[in-house]
């Protein structure tokens, strides 16, 4: 992620690196030369205050660590910004909650400052762990996927942490032990359509509360909301938004599966791949500055796509399957259902060992399309 940060700070005044606790931030923004300062700590904060003067009149990179919990340093970020509007790569701001640091972007710091979300480890960042080590214990770099034994018992701290402490200090007015249940709900609704009803019914709890709570879970990184894919296509599409677990790791601590042994018995291992499989790619396409929006597709008679990439109009629809052999059969449904949104591509991602690719389908594994997404990109059909 070090040269999409160095790229974003070329670009901008400031940069906003968000993403969960324990993901890697600090240890990426002090691979950046510059002044760092920890605004959890009230000595930091007393520091920052009085060097402020001098700080933004020197040609430093200043970088504020945990920048949500002190917002006032935000006005003051804004104020420097703005008397010299022509200096850009001045203030890296780094936060473990997004709501929080994006209500404050909104007020104090638009057009003025980019943001990058840095996410647990990927299989491209550490391709000499085995891909099943990776989806089995998650990419948190404390959490055992580098070969400690602390995997399941710090997913299970780290949970309580968040429960605990992290989550009302951000905002959310749950009991820790309703946050908990909550936590075990939505793992247990891994990969399927949200629904918060049904959820709020077993917690005694409104859907709008519920729904307020899942906003808490997907801004502190826990959780994304991957939306459904409209289009005009004539037939009823399904309209709930599906919900996954974004770090495998968690998702496969909070149900007591502490082994990769365990984890192939499971009647939900088929969604637990899905999810790590649509979170990897959409960290590989942040890593490698593509944008792209991500969507799945579901039709009321069962056509379905996993996930839907559009690329400012042109779109891909990606299948994924556990299988590692997958046959005529699985690329014709998947045809199927990309043909009702006119994808351009159609791309079967399996464990299979011998990817084949023409011009608009492929079957794949995670890393073949991983080394072959970005010419694929670059040899796209140009929009009419």
């Amino acid at each position: 992620m070090l040269p999409v940060l160095r790229r974003r700070l070329r670009a901008s005044p400031a940069l906003g690196l968000v993403g969960p606790r324990q993901s890697g931030k600090t240890t990426l923004a002090r691979a950046l030369p510059g002044r760092y300062f920890d605004l959890e700590q009230q000595a930091d904060r007393l520091a920052l205050d009085l060097q402020w003067a001098d700080l933004v009149s020197g040609t430093a990179l200043i970088v504020l660590d945990e920048a949500q919990t002190w917002p006032e340093v935000f006005a003051r970020v804004r104020a420097a910004i703005d008397a010299d509007r022509r200096r850009n790569g001045r203030f890296l701001l780094l936060g473990s909650v997004s709501p929080a640091m994006m209500v404050e972007v909104s007020e104090s710091l638009a057009g003025r400052l980019a943001l990058v979300e840095l996410p647990p480890l990927s299989f491209a960042e550490i391709p000499r762990v085995a891909l099943q080590r990776l989806w089995s214990r998650g990419g948190y770099p404390d959490g055992g996927v580098l070969g400690d034994a602390r995997y399941p018992q710090w997913q299970l701290d780290y949970l309580r942490s968040l429960a605990q402490r992290d989550l009302p200090a951000w905002g959310l007015p749950a009991k820790p032990q309703v946050t908990e249940r909550l936590l075990r709900m939505t793992a247990a609704v891994n990969g399927q359509l949200w629904n918060a009803t049904q959820i709020g019914q077993s917690l005694g709890l409104s859907y709008h509360t519920v729904n307020g709570y899942l906003d808490f879970l997907e801004g502190a990184f826990l959780i994304r909301r991957l939306p459904p894919y409209h289009a005009n296509i004539g037939k009823r599409l399904v309209k709930s938004p599906k919900i996954y677990w974004r770090d495998s790791g968690l998702l496969h601590a909070i149900l007591g599966v502490s082994s990769e042994a365990l984890l192939v018995n499971q009647p939900w291992i088929g969604a637990s791949w899905e999810g790590f499989v649509i979170d990897q790619l959409l960290t590989l396409l942040a890593q490698r500055d593509h944008r792209a929006e991500a969507f799945f597709f579901r039709t009321s008679d069962q056509h379905e796509v996993d996930l839907v990439l559009d690329f400012g109009g042109r779109l891909w629809a990606i299948e994924i399957t556990l299988t590692s052999s997958p046959g005529p059969s699985d690329m014709r449904r998947l045809q199927t259902a990309a043909d009702l949104i006119g994808a351009e591509k159609r791309i079967l991602i399996s464990q299979t060992r011998h990817s084949v690719a023409n011009d608009r389908d492929v079957s794949c594994s995670l890393p073949w399309f991983a080394r072959n997404m970005s010419t694929a990109l670059a040899h796209q059909r140009p929009r009419r």
